[in-house]
């Protein structure tokens, strides 16, 4: 992929985040002038790194009685006022709440360690900080936190065993299956970050070395920074976060185009502890962003009675109801299971017959979107991303089309590609897209997922099995199902060579198809 490119998209991405986190901050100003009580603090943090924090106590809080002790990390980019309208309605319903700016952020010292041991660090000096210095029970602590601070919440419940309850909202529990799935660099969500950092942060000289080397397509570092993630990732420590035995609480959106589902919800199955799964429509931390500031908000709503629960004992059905919540796409109301396993009732599969040969390094006009303006359209007037069936260029996009259903198809859960690919080159990269084609040929976009190799020897043909991004969404009757296949997409980097083309092919004895999950009709 050229640098030119890949400089410009990192820079289109980059400004993307300022704006985004530049709004957020000045939106989110005015709530640390509306809570008068706040007091701010700052807090050693692991080999003393100063870190800014603020904290609110129960309203007549007189130091007779200790109270459930809320952590709050913030999100990455955001200031620590990020959580004030929030903390302030948990903090009057009776939590010690404690919010902190992570380390390498805003006014808090040290440099961006992305999750590190030096962050889990951070969050358990934050517990002792606070267990002196406030009213706080030690025996009923919780984390919570949007996207960054929701990672940090996970990996700190795994290692310190005073915490009781999580609510990780937008987070990860895998990293590299984050920004690096199907072996491929998601390149916009990457350079929102980077942007985001070099906005509000310092970044490390080891972070700086990940995203160079990330954007650069360096094989030679790939193990390293698979081992970087590894580190930094809640699934490596589930285990551990299983003994300890913490309540968690996972919500995500569709369309989080930073986090996508399939990681969280891989990770939910291996959870053995109370545990709870929410998915709704949205993109990074959309879904929550209302509960931001003080608005009413299913995620917050939720967030609450799971902490109440767990930290406070109260009785409000939480632990009794269906713990897998999801919400469709489309209009709908929540629909409940006893497990992720659960979503699907039944799976369908639809031939790709044929053996199309596309050629590489030109955009079809199938893509994934724009990191968060697409998800978001999606969100607030079910606008995904939409292509022409039969406009697609047949010489860059392979296209194959189910039949008409005669029923709405209720898709829920992780559909699946299985396929025959020859290349011409051993390098190269290929996009998958489900749509929902109406009768005028028009495909809105269910569902995607990219797929890189290396290292395969030109013109030797090779099974592809790809999951793409777990999905809830409704296909009208009269309608198609449609699998499209290119080389470029401005989310991801592309690997290959100029000239290079891709033959799908659907041999007798191991046939090509599409596998989609489909819930009860």
């Amino acid at each position: 992929m050229g640098q030119g490119r890949t400089a410009l998209r990192a820079c289109a991405a980059g400004a993307v985040s300022a704006a985004l986190v530049a709004g957020t901050v000045v939106g989110l100003a005015p709530a640390a002038e509306a809570v008068p009580d706040v007091r701010f603090v700052d807090i050693a943090g692991d080999g003393g790194t100063v870190l800014k924090a603020n904290v609110l106590t129960p309203r007549g809080a007189d130091g007779t009685r200790s109270y459930p002790l809320l952590v709050l990390p913030t999100s990455w980019g955001l200031p620590q006022v990020e959580y004030l309208a929030q903390a302030q309605q948990l903090a009057d319903a009776g939590y010690v709440v404690l919010t902190y700016n992570v380390r390498g952020f805003w006014q808090s010292g040290g440099e961006i360690e992305v999750a590190g041991p030096p962050d889990v660090a951070d969050a358990s000096k934050v517990i002792d900080w606070a267990l002196a210095h406030t009213p706080a029970d030690p025996g009923h602590i919780g984390m919570a936190g949007v996207s960054y601070g929701a990672g940090i919440s996970l990996l700190a419940a795994a290692h310190d065993k005073r915490v009781k309850a999580v609510a990780a909202l937008s987070g990860w529990a895998d990293l590299i299956d984050s920004i690096y799935s199907g072996r491929t660099q998601h390149l916009q969500a990457a350079a929102v970050l980077d942007g985001a950092a070099g906005l509000t942060g310092r970044e490390s000289a080891e972070l700086r070395t990940i995203f160079d080397n990330l954007y650069a397509s360096d094989l030679t570092t790939e193990q390293q920074m698979i081992d970087w993630g590894r580190k930094r990732s809640p699934a490596t420590y589930v285990d551990q976060l299983n003994r300890n035995g913490a309540a968690v609480m996972l919500a995500n959106a569709w369309g989080d185009t930073v986090f996508p589902v399939n990681q969280y919800a891989s990770f939910y199955e291996k959870l053995t502890g109370p545990k709870r799964l929410e998915l709704r429509p949205g993109d990074h931390a959309t879904a929550e962003l209302t509960g931001l500031f003080g608005l009413p908000n299913d995620v917050w709503t939720d967030t609450r009675r799971w902490l109440d629960h767990y930290l406070k004992g109260a009785d409000n059905g939480v632990d009794r109801e269906q713990p897998v919540r999801l919400k469709s796409r489309g209009a709908g109301d929540y629909e409940g299971y006893p497990d992720w396993k659960s979503v699907a009732a039944a799976r369908e599969k639809f031939a790709l017959a044929g053996s199309p040969t596309i050629h590489a390094n030109v955009d079809s006009g199938a893509d994934g979107g724009i990191v968060f303006l697409s998800s978001i359209l999606d969100q607030v007037a079910q606008l995904p991303p939409m292509a022409s069936m039969p406009l697609l260029p047949r010489r860059w996009a392979a296209v194959w089309q189910s039949e008409r259903h005669g029923n709405v198809q209720r898709v829920r859960g992780t559909a699946s590609l299985h396929t025959t690919l020859t290349p011409t080159k051993e390098s190269g990269t290929f996009i998958a897209y489900l749509y929902d084609v109406g009768p005028l040929g028009v495909g809105k976009l269910v569902t995607h997922a990219p797929y890189t190799w290396h290292g395969r020897t030109p013109g030797e043909p090779f099974a592809v099995d790809l999951d793409l991004y777990s999905t809830a969404y409704d296909v009208p009757a009269g309608h198609r199902l449609a699998l499209v296949a290119d080389t470029v997409d401005p989310l991801y980097a592309e690997h290959n060579p100029s000239g290079a083309q891709l033959t799908f092919s659907s041999p007798v004895d191991d046939p090509s198809y599409v596998s989609v999950p489909l819930g009860e009709q």
